[in-house]
């Protein structure tokens, strides 16, 4: 029986969702070794190292969506700095078939979990030519800090309250 589609899903309530890659790129980068030689000096103390992981979006027009993900990071030991890195890594993605209540939590968590391996690749990369062993961060739980950012959203009071 033809549906007359020649056997192609068709556009609407019957097509499957769909999350594609358009492109992906370094959109800011920062890497900093400021106390370089002596900070690659070996010492038995394991250094102090804090990570923040942001992630952002917004609509490029139709279906095509750019997102951001931000990652900072530095790493301290009792002789000052060690390292600090700041990667503003980002993707253009077309989202078809997605109910629109659905876009903002795809964008959110979908999209940066597709960036994320190439942003920690880059990461580990710079600071192993830093001098320094390979930083590996471990993954994101992009559903729980979504759900922490949107907690964090709705206890702010609405603009211009008093």
């Amino acid at each position: 029986m033809a549906n007359g589609t020649n056997g192609a899903p068709g556009v609407g309530a019957g097509a499957p969702p769909q999350l594609n890659v358009l492109a992906q790129y370094i959109k800011d980068f920062s890497f900093e070794n400021p106390n370089a030689p002596q900070s690659l000096t070996p010492t038995q103390q394991q250094p102090s190292i804090n990570i923040q992981i942001n992630v952002s979006g917004k609509p490029l027009g139709g279906t095509d969506y750019e997102v951001e993900l931000k990652l900072e990071g530095r790493a301290d030991s009792t002789n000052g700095v060690l390292f600090s890195f700041d990667v503003l890594y980002a993707g253009i993605f077309r989202l078809q078939n997605i109910p629109e209540d659905n876009i903002h939590p795809v964008m959110m968590i979908e999209c940066p979990r597709l960036l994320f391996p190439f942003a920690r690749e880059i990461v580990a990369t710079v600071v192993r030519n830093g001098g320094f062993p390979p930083l590996l961060i471990d993954p994101v739980d992009f559903v729980s800090l979504y759900q922490q950012r949107m907690n964090e959203l709705q206890a702010q009071p609405p603009a211009g309250s008093s």
